[in-house]
């Protein structure tokens, strides 16, 4: 078996942590300690969290959707895939490597996306992003840790208090919906949604298309009116 070859490593802005990019022949890994973010091989529930989100808002004209974080580019991927050409879709990265990481070695895995002309990249924390916007966005997605509880860095977990959720839904346009990715089940966070006026689904999806660890997909629609 071929080895893992680690081809850089990054810090994260205001936390200790450290990120690693590694490859083994065609596969791509990106680690922060002993935990593994993101895999190549895995981008079954990262695409599922554009497409689910879409069939929610596809009546909504020219819709504008916010991405927090790259990791490999399969959510973005994705949602390219199916929004149309007069959709804006702005991804907040955090780590700026991650972004050269998608033009540089990890340029196969990205196959050019990020020079699609609906896509903008907004180097810095999506938090901020989300409270720079008041009923800006139909859609946000949400995939900057391993669910619902800062792993990668501890301030994500303002994303996802009751002030952070109602900033969310304030920067929701009316029938917009939030998404959340998550490596497992978290029953309070469902309650937080339901209390900070979203209507919730709760979807269980595969890592890969066919196979591999189930993960959640949480569906937080804004009221229409």
């Amino acid at each position: 078996m071929l080895p893992w070859i680690q081809l850089d490593s990054a810090t994260i802005p205001g936390e200790d942590g450290e990120l690693r990019l590694k490859r083994r022949g065609s596969e791509f890994s990106i680690m922060l300690g002993a935990n593994e973010l993101m895999n190549s091989r895995l981008s079954g529930s990262e695409e599922a969290l554009a497409t689910l989100s879409w069939e929610r808002i596809k009546a909504h004209p020219k819709p504008k959707i916010l991405i927090g974080g790259l990791g490999m580019g399969f959510t973005l991927r994705a949602a390219l895939a199916v929004l149309p050409q007069d959709a804006r879709v702005i991804v907040a990265e955090l780590v700026p490597a991650v972004v050269a990481w998608a033009r540089g070695p990890m340029a196969e895995v990205f196959k050019g996306c990020l020079d699609d002309p609906r896509v903008h990249i907004h180097q810095g924390d999506v938090g901020e992003a989300i409270r720079a916007g008041k009923a800006a966005y139909d859609a946000i997605l949400l995939d900057v840790d391993n669910g619902p509880d800062g792993l990668t860095r501890k301030s994500n977990d303002r994303l996802y208090d009751f002030a952070g959720l109602r900033a969310t839904r304030d920067a929701l346009r009316p029938g917009g919906v939030l998404a959340v990715w998550s490596s497992g089940p978290d029953p309070d966070f469902t309650r937080r949604l339901k209390d900070s006026g979203f209507s919730v689904d709760v979807v269980n999806t595969r890592a890969s298309r066919k196979r591999g660890a189930r993960h959640v997909i949480w569906l937080a629609a804004k009221p229409a009116r």
